[in-house]
């Protein structure tokens, strides 16, 4: 049902979960939560822009790269349930977004992942958030989430 609905919104399949770009795993299970590791913003092996939001990179490309961190992190959640179907609640995310120094609008871009999840997962969707500008990235990323989601 979930994939379902993210193939209708994106125009794509979930992707396979990102390998990791160091010593670590795309995430982790403890109990009935699991906790992801910073998805970046990767589309069929790249980033999908580079660079700090405010100079390099726009305010809607930037929400985009939020939505696709947000699909990397369901790709790796999915690789270790099998089927987003078991999910239960989105608990939480943090967004860290590549700011320049002076740049206050990083709640409206992590709101490009926390609206695509609530329109996929409606009151499951709904979670607890940080928004926090960072001075870089890995890779001159624009965005990096971390997930945490409560399963069956």
């Amino acid at each position: 049902m979930y994939e379902q609905k993210i193939r209708e919104i994106l125009g794509f399949d979930l992707p396979n979960a990102p390998k990791p770009i160091a010593a670590y795993v795309p995430a982790n299970r403890i109990g009935d939560f699991i906790f992801t590791s910073g998805q970046l913003p990767i589309k069929n092996g790249k980033l999908i822009a580079e660079g700090k939001v405010g100079y390099e990179v726009g305010e809607e490309k930037a929400k985009e790269c939020a939505q696709m961190c947000v699909v990397n992190c369901l790709s790796a959640i999915k690789s270790l349930i099998g089927d987003l179907d078991r999910i239960e609640q989105i608990v939480k995310l943090t967004v860290y977004v590549n700011s320049r120094i002076g740049y206050l609008e990083q709640p409206k871009i992590a709101n490009g992942a926390s609206e695509f999840l609530i329109n996929v997962f409606g009151e499951k969707g709904k979670h607890a958030r940080s928004a926090v500008g960072v001075s870089d990235l890995p890779l001159n990323a624009p965005v990096e989430i971390e997930m945490v989601v409560l399963v069956k």
